[in-house]
């Protein structure tokens, strides 16, 4: 018999760290190698982590709640494989209260006292890292609870926590006046009141986070997709026939999307401070609403190395694994331009908000069928077409106008230029 350690899975190439959301075993019950031990949750995705060993789970190291870097052992399981025992060591337990050492700033330059910051007052987790990094930068707890955190539950990150420091050596810090209080919400007899489950309030943060961090523009095209409707029609039914999979307009729209981004390559950048970042790869992320109501947004690597098939096969897996919360931690990260698709919802357009650091998004609305004038070599007609509205917002501090109306207006145009008579 031996005692072998589980560890904290590494998850994704950007993943550090995650949150133990429940125990599907309990101590003395016995696991099969690969069987599902526990459920946790990183920035991303929640996923269930299976068991390396078989054996029989002797301790939790990590209780529910528990943020575990990567690496790090959070059970003991007794096996009957031949391997080296651990050596058990006790947790260290982390201080409810460190010593920051605060220099003020006074009219003379001279100065400086010593603050208690209670963590047990503050209105959130903060990780061992994020108190360490608090304490060595002299951030005060009114300060640290004022900055936005993009974590799991809103928690501050090391990310937010170093971005925060570099806006504040810029003069941008976030000062006690400048946080406005706000309005209590009303509640009534009768009223009903929901508690929003973690992967709301995730969503939430972020999407306050992104329209604080970027000016938010968003421009309008309309395009007719009559050519794009007719082959889709033609083509659906040997698609599904041969691929044993449906064939939706979405792929065409990434495809569309990919072609224009080639043309306009600013726009797949990202902002890190005051430098731009050009991305080399075109990951296109694509919004997906889930039975909960929640949206998740997985994406498609490499998009631009995908023909239509690849890409509407690509698009079917990703959308169906989401809905059945199986998609990997890494297939959540890294977009470089999104896609949502409104028309599902019967809208004809919208104003999406950016997935951050990413600086574009681009709406779809419902397509409809609208009389237009066309010009035929008898002169200009009447007929039905096929229409749909393009919403594309941007972030007006490295995308202008000029950047982001030329985009849409590219992307509108590969639509109307769709070949018909293409194979599939």
């Amino acid at each position: 018999m031996a005692l072998v350690e589980l560890i904290m899975p590494k998850m994704g190439e950007s993943i550090m760290e995650a949150t133990i959301l429940s125990w599907l075993k309990k101590p003395g019950d016995k696991i099969e190698q690969d069987e599902s031990v526990l459920e946790v949750a990183t920035d991303k995705v929640d996923t269930e982590v299976p068991s390396t060993h078989a054996g029989v789970l002797k301790e939790i190291l990590a209780e529910k709640g528990a943020v575990v870097p990567v690496g790090k052992p959070i059970a003991i399981l007794l096996t009957e494989e031949t391997v080296p025992a651990i050596e058990e060591t006790p947790t260290p337990v982390t201080p409810s209260k460190v010593e920051v050492k605060v220099t003020p700033q006074p009219a003379n330059g001279n100065g400086s006292h010593t603050v208690t910051v209670d963590f047990k007052s503050a209105s959130r987790f903060y990780s061992p890292l994020v108190k360490s990094i608090a304490k060595e930068e002299k951030i005060a707890l009114v300060e640290l609870e004022a900055i936005p955190g993009t974590g799991s539950e809103g928690r501050v990150t090391k990310k937010d926590l170093m971005g925060y420091l570099q806006n504040r050596k810029l003069g941008q810090s976030v000062s006690n006046t400048s946080i406005t209080p706000l309005v209590p919400a009303s509640v009534s007899a009768g009223d009903e009141i929901v508690q929003m489950d973690r992967m709301r309030k995730m969503i939430a943060e972020r999407m306050v986070d992104s329209k604080r961090i970027s000016p938010h523009v968003t421009s309008f095209v309309e395009a007719d997709v009559t050519n794009i409707v007719f082959w889709r029609n033609k083509m659906k039914h040997e698609f599904q026939k041969r691929e044993g999979d449906s064939l939706t307009f979405t792929p065409v729209f990434i495809e569309a999307i990919i072609q224009a981004i080639k043309d306009f390559p600013m726009i797949n950048i990202q902002v890190d401070g005051d430098k731009i970042i050009k991305k080399k790869d075109i990951n296109i992320g694509m919004a997906v609403a889930l039975p909960s109501g929640n949206l998740i947004v997985p994406v498609i690597k490499q998009a631009d190395q995908f023909n239509i098939t690849g890409l509407a096969k690509a698009v079917n897996d990703l959308a169906k694994r989401a809905r059945e919360n199986k998609l990997k931690p890494d297939e959540l990260s890294g977009g470089t331009y999104t896609l949502t698709n409104v028309g599902s919802f019967g809208n004809v357009m919208g104003t999406p908000i950016i997935m951050q650091p990413q600086v574009g998004i681009m709406a779809v609305g419902a397509i409809q069928k609208k009389p237009a004038v066309i010009e035929t070599p008898y002169g200009d007609a009447i007929a039905i077409r096929h229409k749909v509205f393009l919403s594309h917002s941007y972030d007006h501090r490295v995308v202008d106008g000029a950047l982001g109306g030329s985009f849409v207006r590219r992307v509108a145009d590969y639509l109307e230029k769709f070949d018909i008579t293409r194979s599939i």
